[in-house]
């Protein structure tokens, strides 16, 4: 049954985003897929977001300069305002806030009669945990995966729905004679993604390294101390890959490495290379177990050991088969059944609001 669902994003990148915004770009695959099954869908974002549904734009561009700053808490919390103010004026079926915490917070004392769907993108503490568990019957709580599930105790969620991409926006490359020979993490720069553990296997291997990522002013000393000194022929860095560079860069690579240093909820990043045709060496942990089928898609390390010798066995991987296991885990329709799931589990016992005007 088609439904009147609105989408709560941010004020900092547009949806779809033209670079970084893992967040915007999932809320765009899923909005894009919902719009097509027939579903009015509304999107609030920030200036210059587009699509095949309504859009409204309440927060400028030039907001996206003030994150990172002092005035990023004040910008989100207007920017909340905003959209909940619209929530109160219109009729919708489903509320879903993408906003995190200070959205929950506004959508568990909000009074709406409309059920709201709330999906945390981040890795959680016991102190958000204590704050979930608080809210978790006004507010239908969704986790991106299991090991998110896992970071805290107590919580009630709605469901575990993965992330997506569109296989649309990938070339991939399934034959290995046509793979280069270089490997790849695309990741923003800084010390839990671990860049310097790629590094490390780069140099043991005697492989080409591409770093594709942004360095953010916080871990500029990190950039400085653990990367830049190593860039050179062998070891290289893109700032800001994007669109078709982002897509050739993933697809021709021999592997895509992710040598997390903490208990990442997702992964985007193994999603996109999977799509390209490219396998996946990460160590396991955080959601990685979940994403990544040891001899089908990837290998999975304990350290930059394993993730050296896992490269020795890249060639057993089926690029095409990478492929295959993605679109059918991993594309915008397994997403959107997903969440169909969670509205309906949502609105079940829930009354609808209508419009003030």
């Amino acid at each position: 049954m088609p439904r009147r669902i609105a989408f709560i994003v941010s004020p900092w990148y547009a949806v779809p985003p033209s670079g970084y915004g893992g967040i915007e770009l999932m809320v765009y695959n899923l909005s894009r897929e919902l719009s097509r099954r027939g579903h009015q869908v509304t999107v609030i974002g920030r200036q210059g977001s587009q699509g095949p549904y309504e859009t409204l734009a309440i927060a400028p561009e030039s907001w996206s300069r003030q994150l990172g700053t002092r005035d990023q808490i004040p910008r989100m919390d207007l920017f909340i305002y905003r959209a909940y103010e619209i929530m109160r004026r219109r009729a919708f079926d489903v509320i879903h806030d993408h906003s995190g915490p200070a959205g929950i917070l506004v959508a568990a004392t909000s009074k709406l009669q409309t059920p709201i769907v709330a999906t945390l993108h981040g890795s959680l503490t016991e102190a958000e945990g204590d704050f979930l568990a608080a809210v978790d019957r006004d507010v239908n709580l969704v986790a991106i995966s299991r090991a998110q599930q896992s970071m805290v105790a107590g919580v009630e969620w709605r469901g575990v729905v993965y992330n997506a991409v569109d296989p649309a926006a990938f070339t991939p490359v399934t034959k290995r004679e046509e793979k280069q020979g270089y490997i790849v993490e695309l990741a923003r720069i800084s010390p839990e993604k671990g860049q310097h553990i790629a590094i490390e296997m780069a140099k043991r291997l005697n492989v080409l390294l591409v770093l594709a990522g942004k360095v953010d002013p916080e871990v500029r000393k990190y950039f400085e101390e653990k990367v830049k000194p190593n860039l050179n022929g062998q070891i290289t860095w893109k700032e800001n890959v994007r669109g078709k560079e982002k897509a050739e860069l993933l697809a021709r690579a021999k592997a895509l490495v992710f040598p997390i240093q903490w208990e990442e909820p997702f992964g985007l990043a193994m999603v996109e290379a999977m799509m390209s045709g490219t396998p996946v060496i990460a160590m396991s942990r955080g959601a990685a177990p979940e994403l990544v089928e040891p001899g089908v898609t990837g290998w999975l390390a304990e350290d930059v050991d394993g993730m050296v010798e896992a490269y020795k066995r890249i060639d057993e991987i089926d690029p095409k088969k990478c492929v295959e296991v993605a679109v059918k885990r991993f594309g915008p329709a397994q997403m959107a059944d997903g969440y169909e799931a969670v509205y309906d589990r949502a609105m079940q016992f829930a009354t609808y609001s209508e419009p003030i005007s």
